[in-house]
């Protein structure tokens, strides 16, 4: 929750004029305080931490967003939990270098508007791969030039973090303009 790309993205969108509380959840949390390195809870549990939190905060218009595994929970928990809309940083669409074994049924029938930002590098979901998917109507993804999972570009490219992360915000502030109620 704390690296420079969630830093950034926090720190811009509260600039925006966004409300932005952060969260980890408690396996992050424990990797923090421990230093052990553990694969990540079932999804049930995350999903219930996810409730936890949403239902902290009743006020509407709420948008949820999460970075790669994170995204997904949010995306799995946004329908049931009537938020505004989901923004997913990162969406591993697949495990790394396994393009068949998809993590996407739930986004066929998605009801909450959803925007998925993602590197055009990402081994969890590249244009060629994710054009394929049959995803609802309410996902827009966003592609981030040369970017990886971080959207981080090579220095070939000639791009940098600021050009590809700044542009991700612009993307997010429109999103939510588009979508507010």
């Amino acid at each position: 929750m704390d690296s420079d790309f969630m830093n950034y993205f926090a720190e811009k969108l509260g600039n925006d004029g966004h409300h932005v509380i952060r969260f980890e959840f408690p396996f992050m949390a424990e990797r923090r305080t421990t230093g052990k390195k553990r694969p990540p809870d079932k999804a049930p549990k995350l999903l219930e931490f996810w409730q936890q939190i949403i239902n902290q905060h009743p006020q509407r218009p709420l948008y949820i967003m999460g970075k790669s595994l994170g995204g997904r929970m949010a995306s799995m928990i946004a329908d049931e939990m009537n938020v505004t809309g989901t923004i997913c940083l990162g969406y591993p669409f697949h495990p790394p270098g396994k393009p068949e074994k998809t993590r996407t049924a739930h986004l066929e029938n998605a009801k909450t508007p959803c925007l998925v930002i993602q590197g055009t590098r990402d081994p969890f979901g590249k244009p060629d791969e994710v054009k394929h998917y049959s995803l609802s109507d309410k996902i827009k993804l966003y592609w981030s030039e040369d970017g990886d999972h971080n959207l981080t570009q090579r220095k070939r490219s000639g791009r940098t973090n600021e050009q590809n992360w700044s542009e991700a915000i612009e993307a997010v502030n429109v999103f939510i303009n588009e979508t507010n109620p």
